[in-house]
C-alpha cells in the first residue's frame, strides 16, 4: 500500500541500505577519531569514541616524522600516468576489438580477457627477474609500465561502450573519407566520455591503494608510495597508530575527491556498458 508517494518495500529497502552505510562507515570513523588521540586512548577497553583531549597535532608529526610529502608526490605523479597511459591503451585495443574485423579477433579477445583469472602472485616472480636483469628495480618503471600497458578489464569495459555506438556512424565516416584514427580520436572518443570516465576512476582508486607491487619493487624510501610510508610507521616492537591512523585520514583525501566527483561517472559508464553490450 502507497505511503505517501513510496511502497513499504521501497522504505524498508532505503533503511536496510542506510543501516548498511553506516556499518561501513564505521571503520572510518573510528580511524578519523583514533587521529585525533593519544596512543594510550587507541585501545581503551570498553572503547572511547571521543577522544580527550583532541590531540591535533598527529596530523602535523605524521607529516613531519617522515618524507611523507614526498610520498604523496610519488603516488600522484604515477597515478596520472599509468591513468592516461589506460585510457589510451585500453580505448584503442577496445576499439580494435568492436569494430575492426580481423583474423581470430573473438578468440584473441577471450584469451585476453582469460588474463584476468591470473592471481598477479603467480607473475610476480617472473616479473621481478625481469625487471633485475632490465635494471628497473628500485624504480618507478616496474610499478608503472605493467599497470599502464595491461588492463583487461579496462577493455572489456571500453569494448561494450564501443559495440553500443552504431555502424551507421563509422560508415558515414568512412564514405566522408576519414580514416581510422580520425574516426576513433573524433567520432568513437568523445562518445565514451563515461566509460572513460568510469575506467579512469577505477585505475586511480586501484593504483593509490597500491601496496604489493611497490613493496616488492621498491626499497629507497625517497620512492616510497603513500601505502608503502604508512608502514613504515609499523616498528620492530611497537606501532605508533595515532600516528599511523593521521597519515591514513590525511592519504584519504584525493580518494574521497575522485570519488565524490566522479560517482556519477562511475553509475554511468557501468550501467550503459553493461545494457548495451
Amino acid at each position: 500500500m502507497p505511503l505517501k508517494g513510496f511502497r513499504i518495500s521501497t522504505l524498508l529497502l532505503h533503511f536496510v541500505l542506510i543501516i548498511g552505510a553506516c556499518i561501513m562507515a564505521l571503520p572510518f570513523v573510528w580511524m578519523l577519531l583514533s587521529s585525533l588521540k593519544d596512543l594510550s586512548q587507541v585501545f581503551v577497553v570498553p572503547p572511547k569514541w571521543i577522544p580527550d583531549p583532541f590531540v591535533w597535532t598527529n596530523f602535523r608529526d605524521s607529516l613531519t616524522a617522515l618524507p611523507f610529502g614526498r610520498a604523496y608526490l610519488n603516488s600522484l605523479y604515477i597515478n596520472v600516468i599509468v591513468v592516461l597511459c589506460q585510457l589510451i591503451t585500453c580505448s584503442m585495443a577496445a576499439y580494435a576489438f568492436a569494430k575492426i574485423k580481423f583474423p581470430l579477433r573473438e578468440p584473441l579477445f577471450v584469451m585476453f580477457l582469460a588474463t584476468m583469472m591470473v592471481p598477479g602472485q603467480v607473475t610476480i616472480i617472473p616479473l621481478y627477474l625481469m625487471f633485475k636483469n632490465i635494471g628497473w628495480l628500485d624504480s618507478h618503471l616496474a610499478i608503472i609500465i605493467p599497470s599502464a600497458l595491461l588492463n583487461a578489464f579496462g577493455v572489456f569495459l571500453l569494448r561494450q561502450f564501443f559495440r553500443g555506438i552504431p555502424k551507421d556512424m563509422e560508415e558515414a565516416s568512412i564514405v566522408d573519407g576519414a580514416g581510422r584514427l580520425t574516426i576513433y580520436a573524433k567520432i568513437m572518443l568523445p562518445l565514451i566520455k563515461p566509460a572513460l570516465s568510469a575506467l579512469g576512476i577505477f585505475t586511480f582508486l586501484g593504483m593509490w591503494n597500491n601496496f604489493f607491487n611497490p613493496l616488492i619493487f621498491l626499497n629507497s624510501p625517497e620512492k616510497f608510495t603513500v601505502p608503502m610510508m604508512l608502514n613504515l610507521y609499523r616498528g620492530m616492537y611497537s606501532t605508533d597508530w595515532t600516528l599511523m591512523m593521521a597519515g591514513a585520514s590525511i592519504a584519504l583525501i584525493p580518494v574521497l575527491i575522485v570519488y565524490v566527483i566522479g560517482q556519477r561517472y562511475i553509475i554511468e559508464g557501468v550501467t550503459l556498458s553493461g545494457i548495451k553490450g
